[in-house]
Order: structure tokens, then C-alpha cells, then sequence
């Protein structure tokens, strides 16, 4: 059996193979009205096609745990039962097909009420359903973006909350896993990172300060979701500043404190939360990040960053760099990615009877 087609167990979950999808927003909900933030059929079509093509694992994209905590008007959330019902129509299916449904729990903060990127992706207001953002300090993202509201603890305390109930809803919608986005540049990775927390308080300076927030989430959310069910938390490895941003070796001493707080698999990405930087992008750019992560933690791992070529993932995985590999723009370009990973592998993945004559 080749390392890509290999199930993977944690807790008592057994994923197929290491074919995995990772979150990746649609901006396709509606912005307002009885079906805000619920998925509708473009989103059942978009990840019924991932879980038919073999795809072992399906994190469904950021999902605001309140309506301020979208990235965008157009974003999903799992704040109300009319969202909770919506989203079992998704995870019955892709339960059908043998893929595992995850969820992403996010709050966007500070790059929250935006327009959707093929307008523009600029800061919306009021007149076009957005609403003022909110963050761990009154620092803009870059000049396009308004300086975000600073959150006081009570409020800081309600989104601890409202993490856990989404957690709860997210259960009842019928996903098997959950993962808290800390990464991008978003709420949890402007505590993380001293180059957006200027806080002065129990939430702001020191590292322990900086990575509170984070795991109360993190607790909050294991506290509800079940014992036999995994948790995964999505990190940025390196905000890629030469100074005062959140560091590689950050991330290591993170991730080992994660582990205990419960956590049994890190997603390991990398940027977001600082403009202008520059990025060397590359195939794979971003999995010597997560090799490091799993070479000195005992936490599993993730890997992402511009993952394309059958034999490319494949390496990954026998050489011991990651735990699975996340797959975002390809799967987007080619569904049954999986399915065309497996025959030139030799190996099997799980085909659709209806699919069976292109076998």
C-alpha cells in the first residue's frame, strides 16, 4: 500500500487515505435574510464532487462562530439551527461516499466584513452588509483595511463562547471533526502574534499572554466535543517577519502545548496576518514547516502549500514530513484528484457505483 492510500486513526476516527481537502472559502452564502451563513447548492455540489473524486478527509471552509466573525458577508456560519440543518445535507453525503466531514471554526477579526476577492476583496460597510471589525488590539491589517475595534475581556470571553457553541452545532450538523483556524491572519493568530497584539493585559506581551485566548478556545471546544472525536487546530508557522512576529520556534513549543490541551493534529500553514511581506512560494514551500513540527513534537501534522504531483505527496508522506497532506487549489482544478493519485499508485480509493465504467 503506498503512504498516500494508508487509512489513518485518531481517537477512534479511521480516515480512508491521506487525500485531504482543506478549507477554502466559497464567499457563496447569502449575505442576509432567513439563510444567512448557511451553505446552499453550490456548496453541496463543491464538496459532493471532492468526496465522489476519493478524497479521504473534506474540512469544510472557514465557518464563523458568529455573524461578526465572517471574512465576508458571503461567508458560512454555524451560529443557528437553519445553518445546523443546511449542513447535514453535506455531511450525510460525504459520509456516504467514505470521506470524513470536518468542520473550521473561525473568527476572522480584524480582516473581517470584506467583499468577496473577485470583487475586489476590499473592506466593506453597513451599505453593502458589512460591519465594523473587531480585534485583540486597534491596529488596521494595511491602510485598506479600517482600524479594528479593541476587545475588552468580557467580549473576548464571549467569543471563547461562542467557539464552544459552534463546537456544539457542529456536532449536531454531523461533522466528525473539528479544527480551530488560528492561522491567516485572523482572530486567534492576531493574539498569537506580537505583530498585531499590542495588549498590555492578561491577553497581550508575554508568549503565555499572547497564546491564551487560544487555548482557552481550545479547551472550551474540547470540553464539548466528544472524547472519541479528534480536534485539529490550523496554524500560520511563521508570520514571515524578520522581527516581533509569531516565529517557527513559537509554533514547535505551541504545538506541544496543544497536545495536551487535547489537540491530535496540527494543520500547518504559514502568513496572513501581516501585509506586504515577502513570501518565497514554491511547490511545497510551506511543508519543511510542518517536518519540523512533527521531527520535535509529538503532535501529528498536516502539510499544505502548493501540493500538485502524485509522487510529490507521496514523498512527503514516506519520507516522515507529514502525517497527510492538504490539497487546495488542485482539488479545485481536479476533483478526483485522489482517484488519479490511486491508479498511478497502484493502489485503491473509493469509487462511486454510478462511476464505475471509468474505473
Amino acid at each position: 500500500m503506498s503512504a498516500l492510500f494508508e487509512p489513518y486513526t485518531l481517537r477512534s476516527l479511521t480516515i480512508p487515505n491521506r487525500v485531504w481537502m482543506p478549507p477554502m472559502c466559497q464567499y457563496s452564502a447569502a449575505p442576509e435574510g432567513a439563510e444567512t451563513g448557511a451553505p446552499q447548492d453550490w456548496h453541496f455540489a463543491h464538496y459532493a464532487a471532492r468526496a465522489a473524486g476519493g478524497t479521504g478527509l473534506i474540512i469544510v471552509e472557514a465557518t464563523a462562530v458568529s455573524p461578526e466573525g465572517r471574512i465576508s458577508p458571503y461567508d458560512l456560519g454555524i451560529w443557528n439551527d437553519t445553518q445546523v440543518r443546511a449542513f447535514r445535507r453535506i455531511t450525510d453525503f460525504l459520509r456516504g461516499q467514505g470521506t470524513v466531514p470536518a468542520i473550521q471554526l473561525a473568527h476572522a477579526g480584524r480582516k473581517a466584513s470584506t467583499d468577496r476577492p473577485w470583487k475586489g476583496g476590499g473592506p466593506v460597510g453597513p451599505d453593502a452588509h458589512g460591519w465594523q471589525p473587531s480585534a485583540p488590539s486597534a491596529v488596521a491589517f494595511d491602510e485598506r483595511h479600517p482600524v479594528p475595534t479593541e476587545l475588552t475581556v468580557e467580549q473576548i470571553h464571549e467569543i471563547v463562547e461562542q467557539f464552544a457553541a459552534a463546537a456544539r452545532r457542529s456536532l449536531d450538523a454531523g461533522f466528525d471533526i473539528a479544527e480551530i483556524h488560528g492561522a491567516h491572519g485572523y482572530l486567534i493568530g492576531e493574539f498569537l502574534s506580537p505583530h498585531s497584539n499590542k495588549r498590555t493585559d492578561e491577553y497581550g506581551g508575554s508568549y503565555e499572554n499572547r497564546t491564551r485566548f487560544a487555548l482557552e478556545v481550545v479547551d472550551a471546544v474540547r470540553a464539548v466535543w466528544p472524547e472519541d472525536k479528534p480536534l485539529f487546530f490550523r496554524i500560520s508557522a511563521t508570520d514571515w517577519l524578520e522581527e516581533a512576529g509569531w516565529t517557527p520556534d513559537d509554533t514547535v513549543r505551541f504545538a506541544r502545548t496543544l497536545k495536551e490541551h487535547g489537540v491530535d493534529l496540527l494543520d500547518v500553514s504559514t502568513g496572513g496576518n501581516a501585509a506586504g511581506v515577502r513570501i518565497p512560494v514554491g511547490p511545497g514551500y510551506q511543508v519543511p514547516f510542518a517536518a519540523r513540527v512533527k521531527a520535535e513534537t509529538d503532535l501529528p501534522v498536516a502539510a499544505v502549500g502548493l501540493i500538485t504531483e502524485v509522487e510529490q505527496a507521496e514523498k512527503i508522506l514516506a519520507n516522515g514530513e507529514a502525517d497527510a497532506v492538504l490539497l487546495g487549489r488542485e482539488l479545485l482544478r481536479d476533483p478526483s484528484w485522489a482517484r488519479r493519485a490511486a491508479r498511478e499508485l497502484g493502489d485503491e480509493v473509493h469509487v462511486p457505483d454510478q462511476y464505475h465504467r471509468s474505473v
